[in-house]
């Protein structure tokens, strides 16, 4: 008899165990990622050689499980974010996940284009559709079209734009239909659709999708940038130098493990990111000898300013080199002296 209590207690045990890892909390927890060296990761056709490495510094993030939770609530460089700091209104996972992917996919097509703007070569766009990012529960496209599906064609008709299909669509009157020609998964297929009233605003019409420009950047040579997986706009600027630095005799590493974080915008401004204090601990962990971080223009809550602290705190011997723009890094860069 007690054998078979021992026996039905730790069977039960077990599966409370088992239990809090699967179950969901309604938080996200972050935590220093990796530093990955970016010559493996993005090739330029006949590109320079670097005798250092730039490196993508990131953080990973997930839905908190029980154990995950009170991991982060001991340790100190992980973060606890609730549902509504990740997410927008009404927004599923898979849409947040597709955000992500489509705002790595923008922070590369910036990058390239600052990167070769600053080698002075030239820069051209072939426009390839709509990309879906999230999909408004109650309204048509709900349960028709998914975050992730390219749009291409409007009722038989391309457009140059995002802002031209709405354009298009804001012409129809509740109660018509717009068939979508798409591809999901490489598989074309089309769905007819009515335009109906949003809820939050009568005055305007729609079939319920947030969308953003799909769009090819044309360069010579050519350049591929392979991130699988990694979603985000934070590597744009390391993107940026990588790139460059291929593009261009002078090696701008001199030689050391240089790891930074920052978005790139099209003119070539650096913008703050989200977990710079893990990043900055992930860059130690894998060697980094410089970390470029945002310095936001010097504003007190910098991402520079927390990278210094976090440094201090984990006392790395690493530099920590404010940035406002890619012309900063490659100035900071162009005076480093040779390792």
């Amino acid at each position: 008899m007690r054998k078979k209590i021992y026996i039905s207690s730790v069977l039960f045990i077990t599966l409370l165990l088992i239990g809090g890892m699967y179950y969901t909390l309604p938080y996200y927890v972050s935590k220093p990622g990796m530093a990955k060296e970016l010559g493996p990761i993005i090739t330029v056709d006949g590109g320079y050689k670097d005798e250092g490495n730039f490196m993508l510094t990131t953080v990973r993030m997930g839905r908190a499980n029980i154990y995950s939770y009170l991991e982060a609530k001991l340790l100190k460089y992980e973060e606890l974010y609730p549902l509504e700091m990740i997410l927008y209104k009404k927004e599923t996972e898979e849409e947040y996940n597709a955000r992500q992917l489509h705002l790595m996919a923008g922070s590369k097509l910036n990058a390239i284009e600052v990167a070769y703007r600053k080698a002075d070569l030239p820069v051209h766009y072939k426009y390839k559709g709509i990309y879906v990012v999230q999909v408004i529960p109650g309204m048509p496209a709900a349960g028709k079209i998914n975050a992730g599906d390219r749009i291409f064609k409007v009722d038989g008709h391309q457009f140059s734009s995002s802002e031209k299909f709405i354009e298009y669509v804001g012409t129809k009157k509740a109660g018509d239909k717009v068939t979508l020609t798409f591809s999901r998964n490489k598989i074309t297929k089309t769905e007819t659709l009515n335009v109906e009233r949003f809820k939050e605003d009568p005055n305007k019409v729609g079939i319920g999708i947030s969308l953003v420009d799909d769009k090819e950047i044309l360069v010579d040579p050519k350049v591929k940038v392979r991130t699988d997986e990694i979603g985000g706009p934070s590597a744009g600027l390391m993107f940026s130098l990588e790139i460059y630095n291929q593009l261009t005799k002078e090696d701008l590493t001199r030689g050391y493990q240089i790891a930074g974080t920052g978005t790139i915008s099209e003119d070539g401004t650096v913008g703050p990111i989200g977990g710079i204090e893990q990043k900055i601990v992930a860059a130690d962990k894998a060697g980094a000898e410089i970390f470029l971080a945002p310095n936001e223009k010097g504003i007190k809550n910098s991402n520079y300013r927390a990278a210094v602290k976090t440094a201090r705190d984990i006392k790395t011997k690493m530099k920590i080199i404010p940035i406002d723009t890619f012309d900063d890094a490659v100035r900071y860069l162009e005076k480093l002296k040779e390792k």
